[in-house]
């Protein structure tokens, strides 16, 4: 049995309990009776002190008729039973590897997340006397939320949504004092802002591909459609021959694509997020008095904010959110569609216009009118609310969520109709007039970038944290990937297009049957070729790093082992993992780098777009020799790059789909990217954490509360951070039955870096002060895990941890000891060691009498309020209300 740790490391802090209890007051491991062992009465008050059926006492210890009562030594009560909750990380596991017997039985949940336990465990209840000493182990499996069945292959379309739904969390902390209300509701309408340009851009691009280059300039072309016979009921003089109806057509693909994204949303949230929380589960004062009236405006507030308060994490409605997705959802429903009327309705009415047909031409003026309106319409449901954390909000805004969408499918319908009307001498030529949308795209989506850094870098002013990520712009850097990829997405399928029906010719070269997609489009794939080469250059540069930092680390390795003899090759494994590990600390500046030659680039081809009005090739005609031949190459390789990586990305969503292990490595970029609700984008994809933490906050309150048990959470990587955000939804009489238990973390070293508002260092001191007992175990070699309090007196962390655990062969360890880095913390000595200081402390706190938790009435047993008087506990930093 490893030793508990020494003081050195520090020991867990809990304030609600006593100092280190004696060994006669202290049940764990060492003192505790292991089965089939016979204590002594004075140090074992368990189970076994009881006389059972059949046993009969020494003449010493029987009393007699005749012995006063006033002799009788009264027994204590058995130590209550303790459960180790465990919760696995990213790429999940199987309950049997989890819990090391193939033979588990399931306790509760359902076939997408639920608890295990080993069959022998399942009455442990019923039988706490044979787990004297031991916790009882059970498993949390959650990892189907993420790679489930294959359609969830289709989740890769989404990746900008979800890009961009994660700058939304990357806010900079605000300060206690002056929470600066006014800037996070301006920097979260911004990122919502910015998630509506995604959509709007991806039907757009839907829409380019189906109306511009199919209806208008394959179905406008002899040559394209000869080649094609299944469109040629698009110009053989019938019905659908007129441009205005061959539009129509299209539009059904775009407006389908449209639907399709409102029903994943709306299917997903009722499969994951429409998870309540428990009643009573949240503390009741983290409602603050000056919340808004229903029907007002919410003023957006600053969760996570640094110093005293209740974190964001911590409020009872941060993981349910109907209301604001539901706004969400309708509003960008509503923009697709209105987006793809516009996209029908405004070269009709040109067309009408220059027709001279004034009839028609007033159609077509009102239609416009009423596609304006529409669109400020969704601007102001977009802008006017954000998130509600007071309370779970299962409250609907029924106008917005139903008209909204429903009149914008109307107003489609209508200008479908107006577009099929017979107009007999209309020819499609040249481009739909599309340039200018994406180009306003572009421009908007640059400028929202930019103010959003302006607004982040204002809010991290006010609050510096030397570790968030870039000084505060994490978040800013963040949207910028998101539009990029949305770019890059919706421009390579607009270009394989284009090269398809162009056949061998170039699209918008001079010769070509097609004019091709807009020219910015084409200067989009020119500018990858640089981006690709800088990137290449500094993946270079971290490689020379990290091999200079495996140099200086391997000549101290094998001091650190005592009369061991060193062997450099041993050595340089051992730092170059260390190294390889510490290239995640320079991963902002990487993502920094990559945002910001990405916007200087998109800038670069808005402005040659827009000034030459040609594809780079023809731009380029007449220069200097280099000057053309460069402008072509990166025109004609980046074309090939895009459509590349297109069918790279939907080949390996395609395998995703048949192949079970794809599709599991692909749950592994959801688990971390998922993590967070969806604040700003509807249709990204679904949030697991709203179905996870309120499983394993039912799971902790109701079985602490029904047994008058002690309970360790124990999580590794993502479910570290599970169970930390589990943990904070706690109410305070349920914590102090509960232990937290993290390794391999990124809680501080990812979260709190990119999201320090969330998981900064004032919300995990919180935590900490809130948690009675944490410890937190990392090593150098891990790349994900790391310390969560470095630098601070409370004693949670302990590492980092011997990796690999020997040097070189012995007696002890024959064979060489592999290097570990993020796996197998369970497997090391120290484990065991804090999880039993953990229960030791837990049983000390039952021992002084920490009262039990009330039941409350109307929900499960065991999910207790706290009856702490309001003044004892610090209120929230600034009113709930929305986060932004």
């Amino acid at each position: 049995m490893p030793d508990t740790p020494d003081s050195s490391q520090g020991t867990p802090d809990c304030p609600s309990t006593p100092d280190h209890p004696t060994p006669e007051h202290s049940p764990n491991l060492q003192d505790s009776p292991s089965p089939g062992h016979h204590p002594t009465p004075e140090h074992s008050p368990n189970l076994q002190d009881s006389p059972s059926p059949g046993h009969r006492p020494s003449p010493e210890h029987s009393p007699s008729p005749q012995d006063s009562p006033a002799v009788v030594t009264p027994r204590r009560p058995a130590p209550p039973l303790a459960l180790e909750l465990l919760v696995h990380g990213v790429g999940g596991t199987t309950p049997g590897e989890m819990l090391g017997d193939p033979r588990t039985v399931r306790v509760t949940g359902d076939s997408t997340a639920a608890v295990f336990r080993r069959t022998d465990d399942a009455d442990a209840e019923t039988h706490p006397e044979r787990y004297a000493g031991r916790p009882v182990p059970e498993a949390y499996c959650w990892f189907r939320l993420t790679s489930g069945n294959g359609t969830r292959a289709l989740w890769l379309l989404l990746l900008p949504f979800m890009v961009v739904n994660l700058a939304h969390w990357a806010r900079p902390a605000t300060p206690a004092a002056r929470p600066a209300r006014r800037a996070v509701r301006t920097y979260g309408v911004l990122v919502r802002i910015l998630a509506l340009s995604l959509t709007l851009l991806l039907v757009s691009a839907a829409c380019e591909v189906a109306l511009d280059l199919v209806a208008w300039q394959c179905a406008g072309s002899g040559g394209c459609i000869g080649s094609r016979s299944w469109l040629s009921f698009l110009s053989d003089g019938g019905w659908w021959s007129q441009p205005g109806r061959r539009l129509a057509l299209g539009a059904l693909v775009p407006a389908a694509l449209t639907g399709l994204l409102w029903y994943l949303s709306n299917r997903t949230w009722s499969a994951y997020e429409s998870q309540p929380p428990p009643a009573g589960a949240a503390d009741p004062d983290a409602a603050d008095p000056g919340s808004t009236t229903p029907g007002a405006a919410d003023p957006d507030t600053a969760p996570g904010s640094v110093g005293e308060g209740v974190p964001a994490l911590g409020r009872p409605g941060f993981w349910y959110g109907r209301r604001l997705v539901a706004r969400l959802r309708a509003a960008h429903t509503a923009a697709g569609l209105l987006t793809v009327a516009a996209a029908v309705a405004v070269p009709t009415a040109r067309y009408d216009r220059r027709a001279d047909a004034p009839v028609l031409e007033a159609v077509g003026w009102a239609v416009e009118v009423l596609l304006a309106a529409g669109a400020l319409a969704v601007a102001w449901v977009v802008c006017r609310r954000g998130r509600t954390e007071a309370r779970a909000d299962h409250h609907l805004d029924r106008a917005a969520v139903t008209l909204l969408p429903g009149a914008a499918l109307g107003l489609l319908v209508a200008v479908l109709l107006y577009a099929g009307w017979s107009r007999p001498g209309w020819t499609s030529a040249g481009r739909l007039p599309g340039d200018f949308a994406f180009g306003a795209l572009m421009l908007g989506q640059g400028l929202g970038v930019l103010a959003l850094a302006a607004v982040a870098a204002h809010l991290h002013r006010r609050a510096p944290d030397p570790a968030a990520a870039l000084r505060g712009l994490g978040g800013p850097a963040i949207a910028m990937l998101g539009c990029a990829l949305g770019g890059v997405m919706s421009g390579g399928v607009a270009q394989r297009v284009a090269d398809w029906l162009d056949g061998g010719a170039t699209p918008g070269m001079a010769g070509a049957p097609l004019p091709g997609p807009p020219v910015l489009l084409s200067w989009q794939a020119a500018v990858l070729p640089p981006l690709l080469l800088v990137l290449a250059l500094l993946a270079a540069w971290f490689v020379v790093r990290g091999a200079l930092v495996r140099r200086r680390l391997a000549g101290s390795v094998a001091a650190e082992y005592p009369g061991e003899r060193p062997d450099a090759a041993r050595s340089r494994r051992i730092a170059g993992a260390r190294a390889a590990a510490a290239l995640t600390d320079s991963a902002p500046w990487f993502v920094a780098a990559v945002s910001g030659i990405t916007l200087l680039l998109g800038a670069g081809a808005l402005a040659g777009a827009r000034l030459s009005g040609e594809v780079p090739g023809e731009a380029a005609r007449g220069a200097h020799p280099l000057l053309e031949a460069a402008a072509r190459a990166a025109q004609d390789a980046g074309s090939w790059l895009i459509g590349f990586g297109f069918v790279l990305f939907v080949a390996w969503g395609r395998r995703a789909y048949r192949d079970p292990a794809a599709r599991r490595t692909i749950g592994i970029l959801w688990d971390v990217g998922t993590f967070w609700p969806r604040a700003a984008h509807p249709f990204a994809p679904p949030c697991y954490a709203e179905r996870a933490v309120p499983d394993l906050t039912w799971r902790m309150a109701g079985w602490t509360g029904r047994t008058g048990g002690r309970l360790v959470i124990s999580g590794h990587s993502q479910g570290s951070v599970l169970a930390a955000a589990a943990v904070w939804q706690l109410p305070p009489p349920v914590r102090r039955r509960v232990a937290l238990l993290t390794y391999g973390s990124p809680l501080s070293r990812l979260y709190g870096r990119w999201f320090p508002a969330h998981f900064g260092p004032g919300p995990l001191s919180v935590l900490h002060r809130e948690v009675d007992c944490w410890r937190n175990l990392w090593r150098a070699t891990d790349p994900i895990g790391g310390p969560v309090l470095h630098g601070t007196p409370e004693g949670v962390d302990r590492g980092p941890l011997a990796d690999p655990v020997a040097y070189g062969r012995s007696a002890r360890h024959p064979l060489p000891a592999p290097i570990l880095g993020h796996s197998d913390y369970q497997a090391d000595p120290a484990f065991a060691a804090e999880r039993d200081a953990l229960l030791a402390r837990l049983d000390a706190a039952a021992r002084a009498g920490v009262p039990d938790v009330p039941d409350v009435p109307g929900q499960r047993p065991g999910v207790g309020v706290s009856k702490e008087p309001a003044g004892r506990r610090a209120a929230p930093a600034d009113p709930p209300g929305t986060a932004g």
